[in-house]
């Protein structure tokens, strides 16, 4: 019944603009997750562009229509009637081609649309608290950037007001956590347009939070059994050709690059004589298949997991791109691990309990994964590399894995990759929102692309099977999660600096420059804040920084044996020595899975 509620309130909507804006041009309005929108064209009216204040004049007017308890008319029309009500309306006319020649159109006081339903029956069915206009935003016809670009309202409605305010409490706790607000914040990150879209700069702290989350992952490979590898950024198209990227995944991949001279010769317009061409990597997988093929290998040798920090590059339409979630340039923690057909079963198993470590390790426990299980479209087998029995195989084994592992997962048909199905991994964070992170895909296609091949107990030449995973799935993406997850404040272990001193006066820089040498020789990351200006203003600075512990240093620091310290979150500062100081960081990042 919402659904139906808030598809009506997009027509409403369109009513309530269509009265204040008369000469309007509309596009479409359908209902979405928690809310609706409408698309407008407001190039033939007097006023071209809305802006925030529009949003209230607009909900009192759409409050109106819902006063007057009017009726949704449902009425089925010629195309010939159709082309005659939308006659100054050149985006419905547009829609009007790809229709049947009867067509259904709902009518609301002088407002006719074009929409095949359902709709409520009367507006007074809509509660006028329970709804809210909650911005404006560009959006191209169609979503196709060729086209022109319209102007689009977005709505949430909800059954009852309570549940309206207590999702703009969540939302409004959203927008406090946005890693795109916190990253430049707190000085990690920032996206240059000279530099590229989808294409993240790190700063100092954000590099050495990467560090941090960088040294955790190399440590629990090599205790879990990896060796590591590293491959070039780009490829030659006979890689991604035998791969069968080139035709499978072409939609996301980068023009090839032509490696047969220089850019001043092409700038000077001479011709090639010797072409060849290159592809930024989407993927790591074809690289680490041609490190198998170089040597002759024994089942004895079985399994190889070779994991690798590699930064991939794949296409993504400028409207799609957000901050460090959505990219064109990002680093997979990848692996691959080349095993037997008996080792596949242990092998899947030790990973899922890989990433539930990880997740634990950063402060997700199991209520917080949502695991899915993509599988073929069986309808649409042309999309898919290999053979019918090939996806047999794999798709059971990993449903049987799942099982056995007691993971609470869904199965989602037609949302494999084209290369085999996967087991994806879904982190909800601290607002219950779902994050892609962790996979775990069965790869039986590359083996047999590639030919590879290994000597088996019987002195045979045997095919092996291939695991591609991911745990953060990209350290962008996971390090954009945190940030939100912790509001930025992260635990000690994590924070990129752990202590901030802060000098009352010129005075005490000398004695604080010590301090900082005896804490770095103690492995704590650690800065000073010694600007001229008061230390009230030192103090907020450093917590909006969000530091886990700020020390201030004075005459009486100096003079005495204890330090005065400001835990994060906390107004009464608490005195202790230094050593008990150390001891007490190294006790809590211990316990923090450090």
């Amino acid at each position: 019944m919402i659904e139906t509620k808030r598809h009506s309130l997009a027509h409403i909507m369109a009513t309530a603009i269509k009265y204040i804006y008369p000469n309007v041009k509309f596009g479409i309005g359908p209902a979405i997750e928690n809310g609706f929108y409408y698309d407008f064209d407001l190039s033939d009216c007097e006023k071209k562009s809305f802006d925030p204040q529009d949003l209230l004049k607009i909900e009192k007017q759409i409050r109106k229509i819902i006063q007057q308890n009017l009726k949704f008319e449902k009425k089925e029309i010629t195309m010939q009637e159709a082309k005659k009500i939308f006659i100054d309306q050149p985006y419905k006319l547009e829609l009007l081609e790809n229709c049947e020649l009867q067509i259904t159109s709902y009518q609301l006081g002088d407002f006719v649309d074009l929409c095949k339903g359902p709709h409520i029956n009367s507006t007074k069915e809509i509660d006028l608290e329970a709804f809210k206009l909650t911005k404006i935003a560009g959006a191209y016809w169609h979503g196709d950037e060729k086209n022109k670009m319209l102007q689009r309202i977005y709505g949430v409605a909800f059954e009852t007001k309570n549940e309206l305010d207590d999702y703009l409490k969540i939302m409004e706790e959203a927008e406090k956590r946005d890693h795109r607000k916190l990253g430049k914040e707190l000085d990690l990150f920032h996206i240059d347009k000279t530099v590229g879209l989808g294409l993240p700069l790190w700063h100092p702290k954000g590099a050495k939070l990467w560090r941090i989350i960088e040294d955790f992952w190399y440590d629990a490979h090599e205790k879990a059994g990896y060796d590591l590898v590293r491959t070039p950024h780009i490829g030659h198209r006979n890689l991604w050709e035998t791969s069968g990227h080139w035709g499978f995944y072409s939609n996301s991949m980068y023009p090839p690059l032509e490696a047969g001279q220089t850019l001043e010769e092409k700038k000077q317009g001479k011709k090639t004589t010797t072409s060849e061409e290159y592809l930024l990597k989407p993927m790591n997988c074809p690289f680490h298949i041609q490190i198998f093929k170089n040597d002759i290998h024994s089942y004895r040798e079985l399994p190889f997991r070779w994991a690798e920090c590699g930064t991939v590059y794949r296409f993504e339409k400028k409207g799609e791109l957000s901050g460090l979630t959505r990219v064109r340039g990002f680093t997979q923690d990848d692996a691959h691990i080349i095993c037997s057909k008996n080792q596949v079963e242990e092998e899947l198993k030790k990973v899922i309990d890989f990433i539930l470590f990880i997740y634990k390790s950063f402060g997700f426990g199991i209520n917080s994964v949502d695991v899915f299980l993509s599988l073929r479209d069986p309808k649409n087998k042309n999309k898919y590399a290999g053979s019918n029995e090939g996806w047999e195989f794999t798709e059971n084994i990993l449903r049987k894995i799942a099982k056995e592992k007691k993971l609470n997962f869904k199965e989602e048909i037609g949302e494999a990759a084209f290369y085999g199905p996967k087991l994806d991994f879904k982190l909800k964070d601290s607002l219950n929102r779902l994050w892609q992170c962790s996979t775990l895909q069965f790869d039986f296609n590359l083996p047999e692309k590639f030919d590879m091949s290994f000597v088996n107990s019987e002195n045979k030449n045997e095919q092996p099977y291939m695991l591609h995973r991911a745990l953060f799935g990209s350290f962008e993406r996971f390090i954009g999660l945190l940030i939100e997850h912790y509001a930025g404040a992260f635990p000690l272990w994590l924070a990129p600096i752990q202590v901030k001193i802060l000098s009352v006066a010129k005075t005490h820089i000398d004695y604080c420059e010590k301090l900082i040498d005896e804490f770095k020789k103690a492995n704590i990351r650690i800065e000073i804040n010694d600007a001229d200006e008061t230390v009230g203003n030192k103090i907020r600075k450093a917590v909006n920084e969000k530091i886990p512990y700020i020390l201030v240093v004075g005459d009486k620091e100096i003079e005495g044996e204890n330090l005065n310290i400001r835990v994060r979150g906390q107004k009464e500062t608490i005195e202790m020595t230094k050593e008990q100081f150390f001891e007490k960081i190294k006790k809590e990042i211990k316990t923090k899975g450090m």
